[in-house]
């Protein structure tokens, strides 16, 4: 549905985007992240057609941004970090106020309305000012407005920033309502968040994208590194660091505070792995050997977080 070929962006000296190349399926919940300065919020300006990019090309369906940005601004609905409401006027007035810009005739406007009260759950603030409403309201009605003509592709930069996790819970669940009829295209920090609502992640870092998929291949693709967590009995803190540590692979082993009422004895750790075999043979028999007691061993499954950090990272 959407095609990004060779997407290049530059602020004077700046590269924002290098030569970004997507495509974005009809009816998929596609969560872009990256670190602050990493190019979203850019890439997102050039796909709705607020940035002109340097170089490259977008299309949408048969549209080009180039030729045809009208078009595919009819196709789009936008929200921004912060959306841009008038505070002084009631959700309802606003929410008519948008159906009359966008040309919505009386019927449709007012069934359009109901719907997105519903759909964004404002039924109980609709004849409240704006300014009045939390900032979780708030960004629902924004929701509302980028809705209003029912477009085919929905935009959001940055939808929960701001929020407390029952609001965040609140807009991820709509989110994922939408996406059951729409193609969603946001931006997040909340990892968590793009985990629990977009079936497709693409990670962005200094400009370019540097992985791309579901959160479970991404899981399964980034990095060497792994972590196991052990748990001994009878055994001295010092020499079992000194053991598992001369393990070829093991590149860290930390002790990890005990769980509450447990006795004096019992030893846990984290040893980080950069290998790529499985190193939970050899520890084991490396444990085996001592007259320690294997009470606990288990590999900590990675999780979207530490794949994050691996792929972002500086160096």
């Amino acid at each position: 549905m959407i095609h990004v070929e060779n997407l290049t962006r530059y602020y004077g000296d700046l590269c924002a985007v290098d030569q970004i190349n997507l495509d974005i399926r009809k009816g998929e919940i596609l969560g872009l992240l990256g670190p602050n300065g990493a190019g979203k919020t850019t890439t997102l300006r050039m796909l709705t057609g607020f940035l002109r990019p340097s170089s490259g090309s977008i299309r949408v369906k048969d549209f080009s941004i180039d030729e045809d940005s009208l078009e595919i601004k009819k196709l789009l609905g936008y929200l921004p970090e912060s959306a841009p409401l008038y505070h002084d006027m009631l959700v309802y007035d606003y929410l008519d106020y948008v159906a009359d810009i966008r040309g919505l005739d009386r019927e449709r406007k007012l069934s359009r309305i109901r719907r997105l009260a519903d759909l964004c759950g404002l039924n109980e603030v609709m004849h409240q000012s704006i300014g009045e409403l939390s900032k979780g309201f708030r960004q629902r009605v924004g929701l509302a407005h980028a809705m209003m003509d029912d477009p085919e592709i929905l935009v959001m930069d940055e939808p929960t920033s701001g929020l407390d996790p029952n609001q965040i819970v609140e807009i991820r669940d709509i989110i994922r309502q939408i996406g059951k009829e729409k193609t969603v295209i946001l931006s997040t920090h909340i990892l968590s968040e793009a985990e629990a609502a977009c079936d497709r992640i693409v990670i962005i870092n200094q400009g370019r994208i540097v992985a791309d998929g579901s959160t479970e291949t991404l899981k399964q693709s980034a990095g060497g590194e792994y972590i196991i967590n052990i748990c001994l009995e009878n055994a001295d803190l010092e020499a079992a660091k000194g053991e598992l540590h001369s393990i070829d692979g093991v590149a860290e082993v930390v002790p990890v505070d005990k769980e509450p009422g447990e006795k004096g004895d019992i030893l846990h750790m984290r040893l980080t792995c950069r290998s790529p075999s499985d190193l939970r043979g050899e520890i084991y028999r490396k444990i085996r050997r001592t007259d320690w007691i294997l009470l606990e061993f288990y590999q900590q499954k990675k999780t979207l977080e530490h794949v994050f950090r691996e792929l972002t990272r500086e160096n």
